[in-house]
């Protein structure tokens, strides 16, 4: 990369402004940064920070007229691109700039295959057609690593998995070669694993296109593996910018450094080899049966969870790690009996193998979940007091109108939020808020048992390690037994106590986690720690002031 050269990208004094209840309320307030050819600028910031707005400001995608830009330019080759008329700046869009989102499920169209939906841009901006276009779309599969790309052509979205699915949307945003990827938070839902070969992926195609890459996270690991230069963002500001290795090395923003803090930490609860057995299974099996034909017969099946067995005593904390379809959350959902499965499972010396719905409703208090997606998860349509009191209801029904709300009010504070905040609906709050209200509403009924399925997967670094600490305080209180669901080695190292490590459904190692950690003896654990711990890493001392 050559660093005397002019910028490709110049940000100057960009603000955002966004009208509401005829207000201005500002999302971007005054920065500034440039992008040189072939080099990689990374955003990082926490959600709300302003990072997204930045880049869809960049490509003229915000929501106008209710989004302005009450000052800035932001120019690209020269040219200036916020007053640029929408046919003009649909040019530079897909051929000269293009993005990928966060969440490729709902960036890709359900309804159209993938061949559909690559073809559409090669016509869109390059005129390709019929033949032509096709065996481009194959070389672009082919490029990005999707496993039989002529094969895949039919394939439509829910037919791929996470990692094929972000590997299409880089496929068609690099269909033209444009001269700037912007990448928006590309790997967040992503396994470590799957996460490390996009990463590679991208390094790979930005060598061979000599393109430029602005990448926005809040994953600081991350920034270190792929950026040349970094700027922090925080409440709609550029608090610091710099070469990648002075910012890690020698941070000058207080809020910089709270960010390479913000690591899970803290020792998880002891094993207590004398403590009662809270949940056990023995050979646990879900097979989804594969139907084919006009009879539907069954030719086959989807071993989910395939002979499982796990024992967790009274205050200790299950580690399920794998990559996403090892079988981790349809395990979770078969032990709280959400799902058929095959085999005992024995919930405090009761069998609950085989019991009907009303037979298992004694059981539901004592045993609760929460699911990684806390906006997903709660009803829009409720308010926060309706939500955590909805289970009370159903198994309390004698409990009075008072004892109830005292009883969101303890789960509240336990969470740490202001219980006068009952009253306010889910879009109201954010991300590390919601998930705060989600782990109220299964501890509002006092459980032995909870099953947190990716809890922290979406949040930011900081509020990650808020929830891990959360989770910790409330399990020491209230002596609770967990079953941690993550793909999040480190926020699993902070909390389990033992450790389950699964692959296709099956169960590879397991142990005290503190042995695994230390000592993992299989191949594929090995390979999902190196993963993992190699792009978290963040150099020691750095946060030490």
């Amino acid at each position: 990369m050559d660093t005397s050269a002019a910028p490709l990208l110049v940000v100057k004094d960009l603000s955002v402004a966004f009208r509401q209840a005829g207000r201005d309320l500002m999302a971007v307030d005054r920065i500034s940064f440039d992008v040189k050819k072939g080099e990689t600028v990374a955003l990082v910031g926490e959600s709300g920070s302003g990072k997204s707005v930045t880049a869809l400001s960049i490509m003229k995608l915000l929501p106008y007229p209710a989004a302005s830009h009450p000052s800035g330019t932001v120019t690209f080759k020269g040219q200036e691109l916020l007053h640029l008329p929408e046919h003009e700046i649909r040019r530079v869009r897909g051929n000269d700039i293009t993005i990928i989102f966060q969440e490729p499920m709902s960036s890709l169209n359900p309804l159209h295959t993938i061949e559909q939906q690559i073809v559409e841009i090669l016509e869109l901006h390059s005129g390709l057609k019929g033949e032509a276009a096709r065996a481009r779309t194959i070389e672009l599969l082919s490029q990005v690593g999707i496993p039989d790309p002529a094969g895949r052509l039919a394939s439509y979205p829910h037919q791929l998995s996470g990692g094929q699915r972000q590997r299409v949307m880089i496929a068609m945003a690099l269909a033209n070669e444009p001269d700037l990827l912007i990448a928006d938070e590309p790997t967040t839902a992503l396994d470590v694993t799957v996460q490390a070969q996009i990463l590679k992926l991208l390094k790979e195609l930005q060598g061979r296109l000599g393109m430029a890459m602005l990448f926005i996270t809040h994953d600081l690991g991350i920034v270190r593996k792929l950026a040349d230069r970094v700027c922090v963002m925080n409440n709609g500001k550029i608090v610091e910018q710099g070469p990648v290795e002075r910012v890690y090395s020698a941070p000058e923003h207080p809020y910089t450094r709270a960010l390479l803090a913000a690591e899970p930490k803290g020792e998880a609860p002891p094993l207590n080899p004398t403590a009662p057995v809270v949940i056990s299974t023995d050979n646990l099996k879900v097979w989804f049966p594969i139907r084919r034909g006009i009879l539907r017969k069954t030719v086959g099946h989807i071993k989910a969870v395939d002979g499982v067995s796990i024992e967790v005593r009274q205050g200790e904390t299950l580690g399920v790690v794998s990559e996403s379809g090892s079988g981790k959350t349809t395990l979770g959902l078969a032990i709280l009996r959400l799902i058929s499965s095959d085999g005992p499972i024995v919930f405090m010396g009761s069998t609950l193998q085989g019991l009907r719905f009303k037979e298992m409703r004694p059981f539901r208090r004592n045993m609760q979940i929460v699911f990684q997606d806390p906006f997903g998860s709660l009803s829009p349509r409720m308010s926060v007091a309706d939500i955590i009191e909805e289970g009370l209801g159903v198994h309390h029904p004698k409990m009075t109108e008072s004892e109830r709300e005292q009883r969101v009010i303890r789960a509240l504070n336990d969470v740490g939020l202001d219980p006068e905040t009952r009253f306010r609906y889910p879009h109201e709050f954010s991300g590390g808020q919601r998930q705060r209200i989600a782990v109220a509403r299964a501890i509002v009924l006092e459980p032995t048992f909870v099953v947190l399925d990716e809890p922290t997967s979406a949040l930011d670094m900081l509020i990650q390690a808020q929830i891990v600490d959360l989770l910790r305080d409330i399990q020491r209180r209230r002596k609770l037994t967990y079953m941690f669901i993550s793909h999040d080695l480190k926020v699993v190292a902070a909390l389990a106590s033992k450790l389950v490590v699964m692959r296709d459904g099956k169960v590879v190692e397991s142990g005290s986690a503190a042995d695994v950690f230390k000592n993992p003896k299989s191949d594929y654990t090995r390979a999902l720690f190196a993963a993992a711990f190699s792009l978290e890493a963040v150099s020691e001392g750095v946060v030490a002031q």
